[in-house]
């Protein structure tokens, strides 16, 4: 697959989950770098904006086994898991393996479960695998993770720990849709009862593993050339030395923002990256992973702003 078939290739994706979901066409896109580029999303935004349907969809449009966990405040690390039971037939140890073993996991609500039952997910999300009991198992190598939470202003939630938040690529924020758009909802889906499926929409697949194989392997013929790697590094240590930031990202978040980069440039149609992918992928790369200081939480700054300041401050490659 070349770099033209693989910016077709996420145009039909677009045009598949459209047939069900209004508007989101920029979270599509990241959800689709993600995917080409092995990361993993984090959808932040208030109940009943689509966030459910939109996952949904996008596993059926690349045809990815579907699993979904509803995280409570009750949920256990082997509900994610799996466990060993004892088969008293056989008198032996049986696996029954958890819904974590699937190509595309919903994680829905992720902040209403302690962080004990979210760090059930970290190894999963790291290398793509589990220990249960001792034994590593292995997971789709395709394997992602779309987890969705409420603001963390609404009751009932844990913030996700820094460890945690560091393994997503993107966080990704969802508000409510414009008066035109919500119409357009309610003509689509007002008239329906229940919960809506994907394939009531005429959603099909339009890809399968080899194609995500092969756009996987594209993207990672996009050129990064030594002036943008060092644009990508540069903006990472801002947000380690800005006064405004008590905590700032990690050298995972550059090496995910540099792969991200690859992939929205496969997705535009090129096979090079320029400093304008990096500046469009920075907000929803840093936004999870860095701490205002106390001094700006004074001030009544937001993360969003300081990091916009930090990508006009930082000079890019020309």
């Amino acid at each position: 697959m070349d770099i033209v078939e693989v910016r077709a290739l996420g145009q039909r994706i677009q045009h598949e989950i459209g047939k069900a979901v209004v508007g989101q066409h920029e979270t599509i896109d990241f959800m689709l770098i993600a995917l080409f580029s092995a990361g993993h999303v984090l959808l932040e935004g208030p109940p009943g904006t689509a966030k459910t349907l939109l996952s949904q969809c996008f596993a059926r449009s690349v045809a990815l086994d579907f699993g979904r966990i509803q995280f409570t405040p009750d949920l256990m690390p082997g509900d994610i898991l799996g466990s060993n039971l004892f088969n008293f037939q056989t008198s032996s140890f049986t696996l029954t393996r958890g819904p974590v073993f699937c190509e595309l996991l919903l994680a829905d609500e992720i902040n209403r479960t302690p962080p004990k039952t979210q760090a059930a997910l970290l190894e999963a999300m790291q290398e793509r695998a589990v220990t249960i009991d001792g034994d590593t198992l292995a997971l789709s190598p395709r394997f992602t993770v779309v987890a969705t939470q409420n603001p963390i202003e609404q009751q009932g939630v844990y913030p996700l720990p820094e460890a945690q938040l560091d393994r997503f690529l993107f966080k990704l924020t969802i508000d409510y849709p414009s008066a035109a758009e919500e119409r357009r909802i309610v003509a689509a889906h007002g008239t329906r009862s229940g919960m809506p499926k994907p394939e009531q929409f005429g959603i099909e697949p339009v890809a399968d593993a080899n194609h995500i194989a092969e756009a996987v392997d594209a993207v990672g013929r996009v050129g990064l050339v030594d002036s943008v790697i060092d644009y990508v590094v540069a903006l990472i240590r801002a947000t380690r030395e800005t006064a405004d930031l008590e905590t700032g990202a990690s050298p995972r978040a550059a090496t995910m923002l540099a792969g991200a980069a690859r992939a929205r440039a496969a997705l535009d149609g090129r096979d090079y990256v320029v400093p304008d992918d990096v500046k469009l992928l920075a907000p929803a790369v840093l936004r999870h992973r860095v701490a205002l200081s106390p001094a700006a939480e004074i001030d009544g700054r937001l993360v969003e702003q300081v990091i916009a300041s930090l990508i006009e401050r930082v000079e890019a490659p020309r």
